[in-house]
């Protein structure tokens, strides 16, 4: 059990977390909500022991694993599949030390071990892993540093999971994620074995993954039986019992407080008037829960509606190389008041489709009309490192309004969220929420015909992403969205773009249907490795090079003989006169080991003698 006891964190001379106790029981499913900058990743590192709380404790139970995800991606000339499978700190010692060990007596515990742990089919649940968050098997095999940052926190994600924590800690896991990997993930977190808190935005994931919600307001820990419909449902309820009670105790303070005022002078009544005050000093006050107040997010309206439609595009291919368009054959329509969510995993061209409609990218073949005058805005989570860390919301905005007034620049600044003092903090000290927010009010600054938002919610926390669905259903122009946010698409989108297939087509089902589909294929992908535990070395296609195939040889070469001498050291283990009277159920487990490793020298064997046929093909 999880025990969080009179627990006080300062950070920075601000008190986040203020006495507050709280126990979860393992097996839960936890979701932890609260406004950003409230501590709830500080909160993280107080149960990691990063660090030390001001006053309370934290205790686990001592055999307990923790894992949460780490700060920096993995990097490096290993495989994706090699770092994932090196999570599992136990059976990546219990392998190297098969490797040297001599004592048949250590064999037997190590193999009995690796046998306990199904240390066999761990290359199957690695892979699983990795394919629910959008790696194919070629993807699997190639280094960690051939990708890029985004995709390297993915693995860094797959390691996470992989190692199986008794306590898995998880903060906003879906930043780094698109829908189809988010969609994975809920369903994965929803069939955790162990205890899980998971720190998120996102509705839905609340919705489906977990089973309690801890809440943290005002420095107070409270948590919540149920998914995050009912948190919302228990604190209203709570909120107006609070309402009440302070509204009570108001009266019972105002009532004493005359009875003192008006018989203290009376030398009868001044025992009965003292005991009033003494009533008063020991009436503490019940602080109400107060709802912040989400500031609104709004997006100026175009001056007028252009004609329809906005963007044709007729059988067009685009890319960046002619040779190998990344989409073809795409023919759309976008109109006024669409509303319009890119579904896909990314890769597959949902970025390279909203340059082309920004007109960043032209086609290579086929035609893009434009209606005439069309404004396009575009937002996308990347620029905000392109922000100027040193000039304020108020320098920006004053950027773009000229010689304006210093009342209009305010006024403006005001509009998008930065009123008073907080227009002039510079932006290296803003929060990821208010960046984002000061960045969707400069790229829509001059009221667009159209918006284009690529993952408009990282960084925003509930109450913001909902102001945001709102903002977006109120402008009167178009709207594009990739966001792996489901609350936002099914809240906002009227319109499902599938980008896929090297193409892009319009999808009737909804969401729910959609969510079916993702999972049933990448369930389907990975069944196959999980039946034959073989993903060390996928099939590839015959396009490899030679040197390539040669690799694939030199693994598979490797492999052979690895498993070789672990199937000798068991035969070893099993060959002790006493093995089957000593210890009958160590000898079944070594018999199984055997057997595991039989098959694995099987397949490493099919491996080097398919990449042999495929090399003698190649080189003819």
């Amino acid at each position: 059990m999880l025990t969080i006891t009179d627990l006080s964190v300062r950070l920075a001379g601000r008190l986040l977390i203020d006495s507050s106790s709280v126990q979860i029981t393992p097996g839960s499913r936890v979701g932890m909500v609260g406004r950003n900058g409230t501590g709830k990743s500080t909160l993280f590192k107080v149960i990691r022991g990063e660090l030390a709380a001001e006053h309370g404790s934290v205790t686990l139970p001592p055999r307990w694993r923790v894992g949460s995800l780490a700060q920096e991606a993995p990097n490096g000339p290993e495989s994706l599949i090699s770092v994932v499978l090196k999570a599992d700190l136990e059976r990546d010692a219990l392998l190297h030390e098969a490797e040297s060990a001599t004592d048949p007596h250590r064999i037997a515990e190590i193999q009995t071990r690796l046998v306990d742990i199904d240390a066999h089919s761990a290359p199957a649940r690695a892979a699983a892993i990795l394919s629910g968050l959008g790696f194919s098997a070629a993807d699997q095999l190639r280094p960690c540093a051939e990708f890029s940052g985004g995709w390297r926190m993915r693995v860094a994600l797959a390691a996470t999971l992989f190692a199986a924590p008794d306590l898995l800690l998880l903060d906003e896991p879906t930043n780094y994620l698109d829908l189809e990997g988010t969609l994975w993930l809920e369903d994965h977190l929803a069939h955790y074995p162990r205890t899980v808190i998971v720190i998120s935005h996102d509705r839905d994931l609340l919705e489906s993954s977990v089973d309690q919600i801890l809440h943290l307001e005002r420095g107070k820990l409270t948590l919540y039986k149920g998914t995050y419909s009912s948190f919302e449902e228990q604190r209203a309820a709570r909120e107006l019992l609070d309402a009440k009670a302070v509204k009570r105790q108001e009266a019972e303070r105002a009532r004493l407080q005359a009875f003192v005022d008006r018989f203290k002078a009376k030398a009868s009544k001044a025992r009965q008037a003292q005991s009033r005050v003494k009533m008063l000093e020991r009436l503490k006050p019940i602080t109400a829960l107060v709802t912040e107040d989400v500031r609104e997010i709004t997006f100026p309206a175009p001056e007028k509606l252009l004609s329809p439609p906005i963007i044709a595009v007729d059988n067009a291919s685009v890319g960046y190389d002619p040779a190998t368009p990344v989409l073809t054959r795409v023919t759309l329509r976008i109109d006024n008041d669409d509303r319009i969510a890119l579904l896909g995993a990314n890769g597959n061209g949902k970025s390279t489709l909203v340059k082309l409609l920004a007109g960043r990218l032209a086609p290579f073949s086929g035609k893009v009309t434009r209606a005439d005058k069309l404004s396009i805005a575009y937002f996308a989570q990347h620029q905000l490192d392109e922000l100027n860390e040193d000039a304020s919301a108020y320098d920006h905005v004053r950027k773009l309004m000229g010689d304006a007034p210093e009342a209009k620049v305010r006024a403006r600044a005001g509009a998008i969220g930065f009123s008073g003092k907080a227009a002039d903090t510079k932006a290296g000290k803003l929060s990821g929420g208010e960046k984002a927010r000061l960045l969707l009010g400069l790229a829509t600054f001059f009221g667009p015909n159209m918006i284009i938002l690529d993952e408009p919610t990282n960084h925003l926390d509930i109450d913001s992403r909902a102001a945001l669905a709102e903002a977006i259903n109120e402008f009167p122009g178009a709207i594009i969205m990739v966001s792996h946010d489901r609350y936002l698409i099914e809240a906002c989108a009227d319109r499902l773009w599938i980008v896929a297939d090297r193409t892009v087509t319009n999808y009737d089902g909804d969401l729910d249907e959609y969510r079916r589909m993702v999972l049933s294929s990448r369930n389907a992908d990975a069944a196959p490795r999980e039946r034959s535990a073989q993903v060390e070395k996928p099939q590839r296609p015959k396009s490899d090079n030679r040197g390539s195939l040669k690799k694939r040889i030199a693994d598979a070469e490797a492999e052979i003989a690895r498993v070789s001498d672990i199937i000798a050291k068991i035969d070893t283990a099993l060959a002790l006169p006493d093995i089957f009277t000593r210890d009958p159920k160590q000898a079944a487990q070594l018999s199984k080991a055997r057997a595991n490793a039989a098959d694995a020298l099987a397949r490493a064997e099919e491996q080097w003698l398919e990449a042999s046929a495929q090399f003698d093909e190649a080189t003819g």
